[in-house]
């Protein structure tokens, strides 16, 4: 592994100084790639806080595209990006806010067989969709990839999240919930309040950063 730039060690000072990440956790956050599914309200937070931590190379997958009323809550994207895919104008943000971070985009919906593909060449899955078709699909790939999954949701005022798959005997997410009949809750329909996605997302993030480090005790099999 490559030791860090001059340029990294100061970007990434104030992590470094905690004995639980050090030059070594800090290294392996850049060698790490995640798979964001979603770059809306939860996703915002989650790519922002990655690319800012150093994570080497965030795969953002969304087939949507900006719209004005996403802007409440979605401070990934601005005016300026409506209309355009979420996935693109995630990686147009994150880039100005570190270049350090690779970035690639997935702008195809994520079938069974795209999920298959792409689940086994990441570190973790971060599962940040607003449906259960899609959670249940995400799951059944990191369960056969054998992929930690940090999953979170949020609607009205309350949100939960997750962590699943980290280990052998580890609970998956059709544990929690098993594979039923959609009975769908979205922001579109119910609303949210614009905060919670944040702050769902940005524990999302955390728990990300502590599976690719290995510090502090994820929420492995458990709800909050």
């Amino acid at each position: 592994m490559n030791t860090l730039s001059d340029t990294e060690l100061l970007r990434y000072s104030r992590h470094i100084l905690l004995p639980e990440i050090d030059i070594a956790g800090q290294e392996a956050l850049r060698a790490a790639r995640v798979l964001i599914i979603g770059l809306g309200g939860l996703g915002s937070p989650v790519a922002l806080y990655l690319a800012a931590a150093g994570v080497g190379h965030l795969i953002l997958a969304d087939h949507d595209t900006v719209d004005l009323s996403n802007l409440q809550r979605q401070v990934l994207h601005t005016q300026n990006s409506l209309g355009l895919n979420k996935a693109q104008s995630a990686q147009r943000q994150i880039k100005e806010l570190n270049p350090h971070c690779q970035t690639q985009v997935i702008k195809d919906y994520l079938n069974e067989e795209h999920l298959a593909h792409w689940a086994p060449k990441v570190d973790v899955v971060v599962d940040c969709c607003d449906n259960f078709n899609t959670r249940q699909a995400v799951n059944r790939a990191c369960v056969n990839a054998q992929k930690p999954l940090v999953s979170g949701a949020a609607i009205g005022f309350s949100g939960q999240i997750a962590v699943f798959n980290r280990q052998k005997n580890s609970p998956c997410y059709a544990c929690l919930y098993p594979e039923l009949p959609e009975t769908q809750l979205t922001c579109s329909q119910n609303g949210v309040i614009s905060p919670l996605v944040g702050v769902i997302g940005s524990y999302q993030a955390l728990e990300t950063l502590k599976i690719i480090i290995g510090c502090g005790d994820p929420l492995d099999g458990r709800l909050q």
